[in-house]
């Protein structure tokens, strides 16, 4: 009885050996450089383990934030002078 009591410990114990280093391969493939790339700022995609800067939008386009802001203020200040100029309805 002894002796399968000790193999058993033994064949548990190989078990628990196995999924511990099975466990710390999957986060030191998967989980690790993910948290490493999204800790940069960055876009980690799981798929393809594939860590990508994001693009910005003024990046493709050409046109910088400062024009936008510019463009936004000037359709702003139109539409308050045509509000202005319209004749308020009482």
């Amino acid at each position: 009885m002894s002796r399968i009591i000790n193999r058993l410990k033994l064949v548990f114990l190989g078990v628990f050996a196995v999924l511990v280093a099975g466990m710390f391969g999957y986060h030191a493939y998967f989980v690790w450089p993910g948290e490493r790339c999204e800790a940069k700022g960055r876009w980690w995609d799981p798929e393809t383990r594939i860590c990508a800067r994001p693009v910005l939008i003024s990046d493709i386009t050409g046109r910088t934030l400062p024009e936008k802001k510019a463009a936004e203020a000037r359709a702003a200040a139109a539409a308050a002078a045509a509000e202005a100029e319209t004749p308020a309805a009482n």
